[in-house]
């Protein structure tokens, strides 16, 4: 009776195994990526695919300039195989995360290696995703990041980057062709803070902030008053809003300028799978649409 009681209990084992077993095996055999915050953890999942198990510290329509890590983030980066960061002063409370959690993880800046928008006080704009352009040089270096931390992984890393390379090269044709279409004296557009810079660059549209390059930076009373003028002064055509501002500023200077109140732009995160940006393509291509519906009039 023990015997067929035992034989019993490995035959339940086997074919609970044969249901949860293998889905569970693959789970844990996941590389674990942490990134910092919601564009990065979308880069990662599009190289990745199913051989990483992906975090973002910071999630969907949530501004990573103003985060306060929780002490249990200290556990995530412990736990993490690479570390994924923008870098570029983005972070500034990473490099005291990583301390504090004591990790072994492979850290790395996805913006090494590109040609950085420079700043009146000489910092660099670390917005550097603005530009689909730029978007290969992060997906690269989080490939051969995750090829150089999991060698088994590496043709699929390899073969995954190359198909969302070719969506970002495609994304860019598209994004240049829209901003075509917009006289160039009309593609002048008042935003909430200084994170389109790569974009102007990249797609010939001139973004002015009335905030400095953080959210954590408040317009002053001039700054704002300046802006009105010059609105007025030069006609520019439209005010568009971010997800992660708060929209007052901006609707009162369209209202006291008389400029068009454009659609919302995602400048630092994504939304979540029911927004209109569950992804970085998807976020580019909306901020494009609103964009130019904004400059049409």
């Amino acid at each position: 009776m023990l015997i067929r009681r035992q034989m019993l209990g490995v035959a339940a084992a086997l074919i609970a195994f044969s249901i949860v077993g293998p889905h569970a095996a693959q789970a844990q055999d996941r590389l674990k990526v942490l990134a910092t915050f919601s564009i990065l953890g979308d880069f990662v999942i599009a190289v990745g695919g199913n051989r990483v198990d992906v975090t973002s510290l910071v999630g969907p329509n949530s501004d990573a300039h103003v985060y306060s890590p929780a002490p249990a983030d200290a556990r995530k980066v412990a736990d993490a195989k690479v570390v994924v960061t923008n870098g570029l002063g983005f972070e500034g409370w990473m490099g005291r995360l990583v301390r504090a959690s004591g990790t072994k993880a492979k850290v790395i800046e996805t913006t090494s290696g590109i040609a950085t928008r420079k700043l009146a006080d000489g910092h660099a704009d670390p917005h550097a995703w603005q530009s689909a352009e730029h978007g290969k040089i992060y997906v690269a270096n989080i490939r051969d990041a995750l090829v150089a931390t999991d060698p088994p992984g590496r043709a699929d890393y390899k073969s995954n980057a190359a198909a969302y390379l070719a969506k970002l090269d495609a994304l860019d044709r598209e994004l240049k062709a829209a901003v075509a279409s917009i006289p160039a004296e009309r593609r002048r557009i008042i935003s909430s803070h200084d994170a389109f810079g790569y974009l102007q660059q990249a797609y010939c549209i001139e973004f002015i902030a009335p905030q400095g390059l953080s959210t954590e930076s408040e317009a002053s009373a001039r700054d704002v008053a300046r802006i009105i003028t010059q609105i007025k002064r030069e006609k520019i055509p439209a005010v568009v809003l971010e997800n992660i501002s708060d929209p007052r500023l901006l609707e009162r200077i369209a209202k006291e300028t008389g400029a068009r109140l454009g659609g919302k732009l995602y400048s630092d995160a994504l939304t979540d799978r029911n927004g209109d940006a569950p992804s970085y393509i998807d976020m580019m291509r909306h901020n494009m649409r609103q964009i130019v519906a904004a400059l049409r009039g």
